[in-house]
């Protein structure tokens, strides 16, 4: 009898664990840095850290996407380069308006996404073999039209001729408008992107008949294939979604920065492939989730910051998110399979 408690009261101290233990150490970081580094708890720093991680979090929704229909998506990072490459040739060298640009951006990630899904169900390339040639294809491409320049106003193209075009105030503005929200120009508008993308993939996936048809083939595509689920077109589908939110973050980094810049997106990759593992862990999901994914790209924003403020190398940053998403892991999968 008190063996049998005692293995209820371990089974519910780890259950707890699973569920709330990465929060707990979420909350115990802002904590942290609230003392140790002097400024971190202000309105706004807290909206540097959002508007840090809104295009990374976008990114990292598709990348989810993916995950949900047990597949990889390694050309997020490309696509959200290309499409800031792509808005900025619209507009500065072939002198297009921003309606034009955001239309290209977007049609440009659905077509790449379609050609990922594509090589994966059709032609049986493996995801992470697709994706990765998808990549360096982009990464290329993205470069032939400025012989490897970066686009910026005014600037001089290959045949010698100036570029006349110029990036649109409407468009800037996707990247620099700010809300008042009790302070004048506090929430930045991918802030504002980040949340209403994170709630509709959410409720996508979670509420819908469609999102749980995903899980479904993520969990067992032989049998929601027997079950006359459409699998092919649900996994197309998933990295269309993945396509799509990729151009959405490079349209809002190409309207924060102004210009073209080819080194701009090093790092989505990724930040973006770290908060969507990351979300693992948040409240025990063990499972590809948009809040937790959210949250992840959350915690890794909330680390950089305050390693930043506390004058942490610039070199430590990434041994200690590729540490912490190895820790996250490691907790969420060890624990789910005692439980």
């Amino acid at each position: 009898m008190s063996e049998t408690r005692v293995n209820k009261k371990s089974m519910s101290l780890t259950d707890y664990a699973i569920r709330y233990g990465f929060v707990a150490l979420l909350v115990g970081l802002v904590v942290y840095f609230s003392v140790a580094a002097e400024g971190f708890a202000s309105p706004y720093s807290a909206v540097f850290i959002f508007q840090s991680v809104a295009i990374t979090g976008i990114l990292a929704l598709g990348v989810t996407a993916t995950l949900v229909v047990d597949g990889f998506d390694l050309s997020i990072g490309a696509v959200a380069t290309s499409a800031l490459m792509l808005s900025a040739y619209v507009m500065v060298v072939m002198e297009q308006s921003a309606l034009v640009a955001v239309v290209a951006c977007l049609l440009m990630g659905a077509l790449v996404g379609l050609i990922n899904g594509f090589l994966i169900v059709q032609m049986r390339v493996p995801d992470l073999l697709a994706t990765l040639g998808m990549m360096f294809l982009l990464i290329g491409l993205q470069r032939i039209p400025t012989e490897g320049r970066s686009i910026a106003t005014g600037m001089s193209l290959p045949d010698g001729s100036t570029a006349g075009g110029s990036f649109s105030p409407e468009f800037l503005a996707l990247g620099r408008h700010r809300f008042d929200f009790f302070i004048d120009n506090l929430i930045p508008v991918s802030v504002v992107f980040l949340v209403v993308i994170a709630i509709g993939i959410w409720l996508f996936l979670e509420y819908t008949r469609y999102g749980r048809v995903m899980y479904a083939i993520g969990s067992n595509e032989r049998a929601a294939s027997l079950a006359g689920v459409p699998v092919k077109k649900y996994k197309i589908i998933a990295y269309m979604i993945s396509g799509v939110l990729a151009s959405v973050g490079g349209i809002l980094l190409a309207a924060r920065l102004g210009r073209g810049d080819i080194a701009s997106g090093n790092n989505l990759l990724l930040d973006s492939v770290a908060a969507a593992l990351i979300g693992f862990a948040v409240l025990g999901a063990a499972k590809p989730n948009a809040f937790g994914t959210a949250v992840g790209a959350l915690f890794v924003g909330i680390l950089l910051q305050g390693l930043t403020m506390m004058n942490a190398p610039y070199y430590t940053q990434d041994f200690v998110k590729g540490g912490v998403l190895v820790v996250a892991l490691m907790f969420t999968f060890a624990l789910s399979n005692r439980r």
